[in-house]
């Protein structure tokens, strides 16, 4: 089993915590982000993949309406009713599970025979941009639907998990981090359509790997940063729906020739953050064809291009992530590199030839000391199986 040794941990303290076995545990995997950057609440395109990394929940049902949670690593207890399912404002952590249980019994959880026990143990780095919540989220909701024999299809469940975030978490992201925690499959990506909610798994091919390297700078979004950007993203699709002769509801429906011709009307700011996710569609529909004829060089080329619109457009770098990428577009043997996620701090995630992983990351970890004064942590990523239930 991937990451047995979590498993077992998760198992043991369980056991020791509970005084007896769960009934269901469940896995989810944390997601990097490869290609479509900030597209998904503009209802465009991302091409991610599910990870080996990732985060076990437990559960077993009690015979009052209590819930008792424990976070595996913190080994912290919080409690409440079944019948008040709410934000909480102290030990945080817990939205993610309790927002995941409203969400997916909306206005219901009263209504439900029983509340349970449960505990939470993962290997997802944290502050990494590798979408740890969207892991545990994930695993809530699969352990929970078992439990309660609730069966929900793949977007509905990722959609719980994503109001859970909004409304518990308070972090306004898209359905990306939990729709890839879903839908990954070993050896492929996952390319989302976030008009249509809908996704297709496509092989990676072989010769080429992931790493993924994440910064000591710190990495966080539910500080506005996020939410400025997004906004910003919204104001210019208005703006366009009113210049252009075609229907326009986000910054999909917007080509970058029209950006071109029809931004006058939008203030600076706008006009830069609005280019990003259009050119960001582009490039993973034209990469979608590469990799259809194998071309992954060109693929990564298209990453590359892609971190320099982050840079430069959106904003959403940061000198460590900038010069990550900079180092790394002197090594031959990577093909791409580009942030990885909601920006802002976090990883950088590379299309390597598998050869040569041990040797970019000394190359890496040398420039990045000698700049900064730290290492990177950096680790071969692998497309892996999405979310599931394991016993």
């Amino acid at each position: 089993m991937l990451n047995q040794n979590v498993y077992d941990e998760l198992l043991a303290k369980f056991e020791k915590q509970y005084g007896r076995k769960p009934e269901t545990v469940s896995y989810a995997p944390g997601r990097i982000e490869v290609l479509g950057n900030h597209t998904d609440y503009n209802e465009g395109f991302v091409f991610s993949a599910a990870i080996q990394y990732g985060t076990f929940f437990a559960v077993a049902p009690r015979t009052d309406r209590e819930v008792h949670l424990v976070a595996g690593d913190l080994m912290k207890e919080v409690s409440y009713t079944i019948d008040k399912v709410e934000k909480r404002s102290e030990d945080t952590w817990q939205n993610y599970v309790n927002g995941t249980f409203a969400c997916l019994f909306p206005g219901k959880t009263a209504e439900l025979g029983h509340g349970f026990d449960a505990m939470f143990l993962g290997n997802v780095p944290l502050g990494a941009g590798l979408s740890s919540s969207a892991a545990l989220e994930m695993a809530t909701a699969k352990a929970l639907c078992k439990l309660y024999g609730l069966e929900i299809d793949t977007v509905t469940m990722a959609k719980a998990g994503q109001k859970a975030e909004h409304e518990y978490a308070g972090c306004p992201c898209g359905l990306l981090d939990q729709l890839s925690s879903l839908a990954g499959k070993e050896g492929q990506l996952v390319k989302s359509d976030f008009r249509s909610n809908t996704y297709e798994n496509v092989p990676l091919g072989d010769g080429v790997v992931f790493m993924m390297v994440t910064s000591p700078a710190k990495h966080a979004l539910v500080d506005g940063a996020y939410a400025t950007r997004r906004k910003a993203c919204e104001d210019a699709a208005a703006h366009f729906a009113k210049v252009l002769r075609h229907p326009v509801t986000h910054l999909r429906d917007v080509s970058m020739a029209e950006w071109v011709l029809y931004k006058d009307g939008l203030d600076e700011t706008q006009a830069r953050r609005a280019v990003h996710p259009i050119g960001e569609d582009e490039r993973v529909l034209a990469g979608a064809k590469l990799l259809e004829k194998g071309d992954v060089k060109s693929f990564g080329a298209f990453m590359f291009d892609s971190h320099e619109s982050s840079r430069v457009w959106f904003e959403n770098s940061s000198p460590e992530l900038d010069a990550i990428v900079d180092f790394a577009k002197e090594i031959p043997e990577v093909l791409g590199a580009r942030l990885s996620g909601g920006g802002f701090g976090g990883s950088c995630v590379l299309l390597v030839k598998p050869e040569a992983a041990e040797a970019i990351e000394k190359t890496i970890n040398s420039k990045y000391e000698a700049k900064f004064g730290e290492r990177c942590k950096i680790s071969v990523i692998k497309a892996s199986e999405g979310a599931h239930v394991v016993a």
